[in-house]
């Protein structure tokens, strides 16, 4: 059977699996339900710019679903603060 893997900043991690608890899932669960919908939605164009723009990026910013609290502080140089759930969740 192929494999993806999903590397996940832990921020990005965190808010995933607290979801999938939420739920009483796995977080792969969760990851190939968001993939199925995205699927099932792939004709639009706008949609498939959506995962171009994504992943051009993905490496420098943390998605808004996120526990992302602490990103800004990251590369502004401040002090970092503790991660905060997703506001999104």
């Amino acid at each position: 059977m192929p494999t993806i893997k999903i590397h996940l900043e832990q921020a990005e991690y965190d808010a995933v699996e607290r979801f999938a608890k939420a739920i009483e899932i796995k977080p792969e669960a969760v990851a190939y339900a968001a993939l199925n919908r995205l699927m099932l939605e792939a004709r639009k164009p706008e949609v498939r710019a959506d995962i171009i723009e994504t992943w051009e990026w993905h490496r420098e910013n943390l998605p808004l679903w996120s526990d992302s609290a602490r990103g800004v502080h990251i590369y502004e140089g401040k002090r970092d603060e503790e991660s905060e759930p997703s506001k999104y969740q």
